[in-house]
């Protein structure tokens, strides 16, 4: 059976899960698809106006990254997606691609103290760092009520989960949550490489 881990960084917008994905793909030498990256390409070049907009461009963001995750899955490529992932969206489209190819997935699921997600939020789209595209500014009611949870549930496609708490940015053990994810990649470190999958848990 395929070795192949998908690795999922979930969570609510702002809990650092873009931030946390690019690190360990970095760390661990793995491809990194992200759904804020390539909305922001689509901004880049088709332009950016009103909130309308951004969220046409979200779809077609949404359709991308899938478009990249199937190829990337048939080459057997162990790799990091980034996204907030939503079950009633998400759920179907990885288990079709559970069906196509053979793959264990590993869901991290950020969360953060309802409070501090909100106003972390707020602080993010008045800084001037976040692209001008999300109109971030235009939708705080919007957002509000779900922010306040601070979580989200994760995906109903086996595999394993892990919980980071980044309501602390500065207080994750990343060190461990590395050493976590290590454990869960093929032991020689080829993506490619075949052993028995390990069974789901949480």
């Amino acid at each position: 059976m395929s070795r192949t881990v998908l690795i999922l960084v979930t969570g609510l917008p702002c809990t650092g899960k873009s931030t946390l994905a690019k690190r360990l793909a970095r760390d661990l030498g793995l491809p990194l698809v992200s759904r804020d990256d390539i909305k922001e390409v689509l901004f880049d070049d088709l332009g950016w106006k009103d909130r309308d907009w951004s969220k046409k461009l979200g779809i077609a963001s949404w359709c991308l990254l899938y478009y990249f995750v199937d190829p990337l899955l048939a080459t057997r490529q162990s790799f990091v997606v980034e996204n907030y992932f939503k079950p009633d969206f998400d759920t179907q489209k990885f288990r079709d691609l559970r069906a196509r190819h053979d793959f264990q997935a590993l869901q991290i699921r950020c969360t953060t103290d309802g409070e501090t997600l909100f106003e972390r939020f707020k602080r993010r789209s008045e800084s001037g760092e976040r692209h001008r595209g999300h109109t971030d500014h235009q939708n705080y009611a919007e957002f509000e009520k779900q922010l306040m949870a601070g979580t989200c549930d994760m995906l109903d496609i086996g595999g394993e989960t892990l919980d980071v708490d980044t309501t602390d940015l500065a207080s994750i053990d990343y060190a461990a949550l590395l050493t976590a994810v290590k454990r869960r990649l093929p032991a020689d470190g080829d993506p490619r490489s075949q052993s028995s999958a390990t069974s789901d848990a949480h």
